[in-house]
């Protein structure tokens, strides 16, 4: 994965387009026409177009990947390229950015795309009991102004040289101002793709649009069709059968069976992808750190990745900066499995043993159910008893997670470091799914903010690496693994020599970068 430095960033403006370029095989190959059929899992009876409720595969692929645009677009290579947005400049501070719109692009009714989109837009995030992830995002723009119709300048409250990359969060859609509601309702966006029927929690069909700003590069298929198949083994057989052309998230108890058979071929991506078991540090015992450093040697990563991973992956150190990120600290010591370890936090606790409940469901991540049976073995030892829940997949990500003290997760990591932070770990953010704040780590917070905004690397590394020390030696989130995106694809499709590794399924986006071979 590519990476662009901050003070790169700053400069990038004016030649998006030659950094989408960059990296990227040439797709003479690549065809118009057909219809791509995905099985995805994600998906959920709520969902909706409103981007500030997404938060799996089956809407970003559905809404980001295919319906809608957002202002920046992070390219298959890690590099960023603009999307609504042409180009964009910052002052040398990176406090003030203006981001220069594309013209002639319209909304699937028929409006002009504009600044007051974008504004209008923006602002959902932070209206009042708005939930959005991407809340933190906009909630630190201080000022937006439209400076013409096709010009908008944001001001921040701090410099932050990764911004433009912040503009590329998957709950950022741009919806045409003035008619949100009917957007939403609907599916309105300015995406290559015409919402025909979405059915929440079933399926979506969408036809390609013609004569779309993104002219033929991208765009492929004529139709596409989202179904959602939530269960693996139904996701498998359905791929086996040719009822769909390609699923996410194969399950490895039986990626054999898809390897034998000729029509179908494995992709396997190496990215950020975090498997979890956050713990709400404001929720007693948990807030004890020495219980959640009981809790960190008490279990066992290699087993983890050997067992529930099957080697698609690597040993996570419970920071959520992974391999594809620009200042992962891959040189940090590794925590390893030690009961004697845990007895010992244990007695630093005041406890000659725990008794805790773990909530988990495959809805979280394929083999969490198994994953939390290998950490009670192995806590056990330590004296750590767990008692499994078993929680039902269905309103898992509703009612489990963000609620249960101590739950599985997963995350697809984020392509920038501050980007992760703020999203889960800075102190009163709507995804601080472990309440991780100042009274666990005042330094903690105290280096998101410096480290946001400043510009020379070498410093900036320093912070970053400290962040992950913090986070590996007190946080209230264990990361036990990092599972690579592996995912099947009929050999009906094509794709591009390199693949996007942020999120599933070519960071969603299969809709506008694969084609019928």
């Amino acid at each position: 994965m590519r990476h662009i430095s901050r003070r790169g960033l700053l400069k990038t403006g004016a030649a998006a387009g030659v950094l989408a370029a960059s990296g990227l095989p040439l797709q003479a190959q690549a065809k118009r026409g057909g219809r791509l059929r995905a099985g995805l899992s994600g998906a959920n009876t709520s969902d909706s177009w409103d981007g500030r409720t997404h938060s799996d595969l089956y809407m970003i692929a559905s809404a980001q990947g295919a319906v809608f645009d957002s202002l920046t677009e992070v390219a298959a290579d890690g590099s960023l390229k603009g999307e609504l947005a042409e180009s964009w400049e910052a002052t040398p501070d990176a406090k003030t950015w203006t981001f220069n719109l594309r013209q002639g692009v319209t909304f699937h009714n028929g409006k002009a795309f504009g600044a007051d989109d974008v504004i209008a837009s923006l602002e959902l995030h932070v209206a009042e009991g708005s939930k959005s992830a991407a809340q933190p995002i906009v909630a630190a723009i201080s000022e937006m102004k439209k400076i013409t119709d096709h010009q908008v300048q944001m001001t921040l409250e701090a410099g932050n040289a990764d911004f433009p990359y912040l503009m590329s969060d998957y709950h950022l859609l741009i919806y045409p101002a003035g008619q949100i509601e009917e957007a939403i309702a609907n599916g309105i966006g300015t995406g290559l793709y015409q919402v025909q029927s979405f059915e929440p929690g079933v399926r979506m069909v969408a036809t390609r649009v013609d004569s779309h700003y993104k002219g033929d590069e991208a765009g492929y298929f004529d139709e596409i069709e989202y179904i959602a198949i939530n269960d693996n083994t139904a996701r498998m057989n359905a791929l086996m059968t040719g009822q769909v052309d390609a699923i996410n998230r194969i399950d490895f108890k039986t990626e054999a069976l898809l390897k034998a058979n000729p029509m179908i071929r494995i992709q396997e991506v190496t990215g950020n992808q975090q498997y979890t078991f956050p713990m709400l540090t404001n929720v007693a015992p948990f807030n004890d750190v020495n219980v959640r450093k009981a809790l960190k040697y008490g279990i066992n990563r290699q087993e983890m990745v050997d067992k529930i991973l099957q080697g698609h992956g690597r040993v996570g150190n419970d920071t959520p900066i992974g391999p594809a990120n620009q200042y992962f600290a891959d040189d940090l010591e590794q925590l390893t499995y030690d009961p004697d370890k845990a007895k010992f936090h244990l007695k630093e606790a005041g406890m000659d043993s725990l008794d805790i409940d773990l909530s988990a469901s495959n809805a979280a991540f394929e083999g969490a159910v198994d994953a939390a049976q290998l950490y009670q073995a192995s806590a056990a030892v330590g004296g750590i008893n767990i008692n499994l829940v078993q929680e039902p997949a269905d309103g898992y990500w509703s009612n489990v997670w963000l609620k249960k003290p101590f739950c599985a997760c997963y995350w697809s990591g984020r392509a920038t470091e501050d980007w992760m932070f703020s999203t889960a770990y800075e102190e009163g953010v709507p995804w601080n799914d472990s309440q991780w704040g100042s009274e666990d780590s005042a330094r903690f917070q105290e280096l998101l903010l410096l480290a946001r905004a400043e510009l020379d690397s070498d410093k900036r590394r320093e912070q970053y690496t400290e962040m992950q020390m913090i986070l590996r030696d007190e946080g209230g989130v264990i990361i036990p693994m990092f599972a690579n995106y592996v995912q099947a694809v009929s050999t009906k499709v094509q794709n591009p020599e390199t693949v996007g590794n942020l999120w599933q399924m070519d960071n969603g986006r299969m809709a506008e970068r694969w084609w019928m071979s």
